[in-house]
C-alpha cells in the first residue's frame, strides 16, 4: 500500500510527527523530551525557509509554492503544510516531498525544511493511439487504420519552472502539431505567462444515414454514408494567470486563427425517419476565428497522476470576438468537478461531474463532440477527429443522431486498485473501471426532436464505459484503456453499412 504520509524521521529528542511535518529536536519546540503536549498547541516563529535536494530546481522555484516566510508563527497542525507538500508534488517537478521543523538559533524558532527528491521533467505529455473507423475524400468507407498522437515537454526548463512543449497527431488524411512555452513567473512576478503555436490539416464526417451531397471536390452529386468537410486552421494563443490562493488559479488569453474549409455545396441525410439538410457550423472558404477565453480552477489532489485524495473543480468561459474581426460569434461555458476517496482497504473510488453549454454561431471544431463524452470512440486529438463512426447507442436513445453539440453532460465513477508501486522508473500502476452517462444534443433536440423515436428515446442519452491501467512512470503518466476496442464491435448505431 502506499505511503500516504510524510517519511518519518528518525533522530535525538522529541519526534512528534503529524502528516504533514515533524519536530526534529525538543529544543525548537521548547519542550523537554519527557514532556508531552497536545499538537495543536506546538508553535513556532520562522526563523528560515531551506530547501534540500534540489540539484536542478532553483530554489526560488520551490519558494513559489510555499506560502510562508521568515517571521511568521508556525503551528504544526496548519493545514496550509500538507498543502503546500501537495502543491509541490502535483508541480511535477518531484517525485517526494518532506517538510520538516529543525532547531534555530533561538528558543521558540525553528528552521522550515523543505526535502525533494527530483524527477524526470523531460516527459511524454500524452500519448494516443488506437483503431479508427473513416471514409476517403469521396465519402466512401474505408478499412479501420490506426492513429496516432504524441506530446512531449520539458516541464522544468533550466530549473527555472518554465515549460516548453510539442506535439504530433496523424490519422489517416490528417495531421496536427502544436508547439508551447509557458513561465509561471514572468519578469519573477506573480504572473504566468504561456503562448502556443499550431497547424491542423483535418477533415470531418457528417450526416446520421443515407447522405446525398455535392462537394467541390467532386465532379457530380455523391450518396454515401457521410459528407466530408476538409478544412485546415493556423494560428495561436497569448496568455496568462496567476494564483489566487494556494489551490486556486485564474488563466485567461486570447486566440486567434485562420481556417480554409472545403464544404459539400449542398447535403442532406436522414435525421430519425425524416431528410433534411445537413448544418455544417463552418463557413466554406477562408474565414477568420478569434476568442477570449478565461478559466478558474481549484485542485487539491496529493498527487498529479494517481491521486488518492483531493478535488480539482474548474470553471471555463469563452467568447468568440466578431468585433475583433471573427466570422464567428459564440458564448461557451464549462463546468468540471471531481474528487478523489480512498477506501478503508486502500482502493481508490473517484467521481467526475462535467456539463457545457455553446450558444451561438460556434465553428464545429468549438462545438462538444460526442467521442470527447463516450469513451468507446476516439475523441479529438490537438483538433483532428480521426473516427467517422456514431456512439454505440447501448439504450437505444437518440444519441445515434448525434455528432456535435450545443449542450453536454457527463457523469463517471471510477474504482481503482493498486497493482504495482515503484521507486525507480515505473512509480505506480493501478488497474482502473469507470462507468457512468453522458449527453450530448443539439439545440434542436430539444425544439424539434428526430422522428421515429418514442417517450425517452428521444432524449439522446447512453452508457460510457472504459477498463484499463493506469502507470505512472519517471517520464509521465499513461492510460491504457480497452474501451476504444470494445467500441469496434458491432452496436446498434454504432456503424453502418
Amino acid at each position: 500500500m502506499r505511503n500516504r504520509t510524510i517519511d518519518s524521521i528518525v533522530a535525538l529528542g522529541l519526534g512528534l510527527c503529524t502528516n504533514s511535518i515533524c519536530v526534529l529536536d525538543a529544543r525548537a519546540a521548547d519542550l523537554p523530551a519527557t514532556e508531552v503536549a497536545p499538537q495543536a498547541a506546538l508553535r513556532y516563529e520562522i526563523e528560515g525557509i531551506e530547501f534540500r535536494g534540489n540539484t536542478r530546481t532553483a530554489d526560488s522555484v520551490i519558494r513559489r509554492f510555499v506560502p510562508f516566510k521568515s517571521g511568521d508563527v508556525l503551528a504544526v497542525d496548519d493545514p496550509e503544510i500538507e498543502i503546500t507538500r501537495y502543491r509541490l508534488l502535483t508541480a511535477g517537478f518531484f517525485s517526494k516531498v518532506r517538510v520538516s521543523l529543525r532547531r534555530g538559533r533561538e528558543r521558540g524558532k525553528a528552521i522550515l525544511s523543505i526535502e525533494v527528491v527530483e524527477r524526470n521533467t523531460l516527459i511524454i505529455d500524452h500519448i494516443s493511439m488506437g483503431i479508427a473507423a473513416d471514409e476517403d475524400k469521396d465519402g466512401q468507407a474505408e478499412l479501420l487504420s490506426p492513429y496516432f498522437g504524441l506530446g512531449v515537454a520539458e516541464a522544468n526548463l533550466a530549473g527555472r519552472g518554465m515549460r516548453l512543449n510539442a506535439g504530433v497527431a496523424v490519422a489517416a488524411d490528417q495531421w496536427a502539431m502544436t508547439t508551447g512555452f509557458a513561465d509561471p513567473a514572468i519578469f519573477k512576478s506573480k504572473w504566468s505567462f504561456d503562448t502556443s503555436l499550431y497547424y491542423v490539416d483535418g477533415r470531418d464526417f457528417f450526416g446520421t444515414k443515407d447522405v446525398s451531397f455535392e462537394s467541390p471536390l467532386l465532379s457530380q452529386k455523391t450518396v454515401t454514408d457521410y459528407a466530408i468537410v476538409d478544412y485546415t486552421r493556423f494560428g495561436g494563443s497569448i496568455g496568462g494567470g496567476r494564483d489566487l490562493t494556494l489551490l486556486t488559479h485564474l488563466s485567461f488569453g486570447y486566440r486567434l486563427e485562420a481556417v480554409d474549409a472545403v464544404v459539400p455545396v449542398v447535403a442532406s441525410h436522414v435525421r430519425g425517419t425524416t431528410r433534411e439538410p445537413i448544418r455544417f457550423h463552418i463557413l466554406g472558404g477562408k474565414s477568420v476565428h478569434s476568442s477570449l477565453h478565461a478559466a478558474i480552477r481549484y485542485d487539491s489532489r496529493n498527487r498529479p497522476f494517481l491521486p488518492t485524495a483531493g478535488t480539482v473543480a474548474a470553471l471555463r468561459g469563452s467568447v468568440g470576438l466578431t468585433p475583433l474581426g471573427s466570422n464567428y460569434g459564440y458564448q461557451k461555458f464549462e463546468a468540471q468537478y471531481q474528487r478523489w476517496w480512498t477506501l478503508p482497504w486502500a482502493h481508490v473510488i473517484s467521481l467526475q461531474s462535467q456539463i457545457g453549454v455553446v450558444h451561438g454561431d460556434a465553428p464545429f471544431f468549438e462545438r462538444f463532440y460526442v467521442g470527447d463524452f463516450a469513451e468507446a470512440l476516439p475523441g479529438r486529438i490537438l483538433g483532428i477527429n480521426p473516427d467517422r463512426r456514431q456512439p454505440p447507442n447501448l439504450f437505444n436513445t437518440a444519441i445515434e443522431e448525434v455528432r456535435y453539440g450545443d449542450y453536454a453532460a457527463r457523469l463517471v465513477s471510477e474504482y481503482r486498485v493498486e497493482l504495482y508501486e515503484g521507486r525507480s522508473s515505473i512509480y505506480g500502476i493501478d488497474l482502473f473501471g469507470r462507468v457512468g452517462l453522458y449527453s450530448v444534443m443539439s439545440h434542436r433536440d430539444l425544439t424539434d426532436a428526430a422522428t421515429g423515436y418514442e417517450g425517452a428515446a428521444r432524449i439522446p442519452i447512453d452508457l460510457t464505459y472504459n477498463l484499463g491501467l493506469r502507470v505512472e512512470t519517471e517520464v509521465g503518466g499513461f492510460s491504457l484503456g480497452f474501451s476504444n476496442l470494445l467500441g469496434l464491435l458491432p452496436a446498434r448505431g454504432g456503424d453502418r453499412k
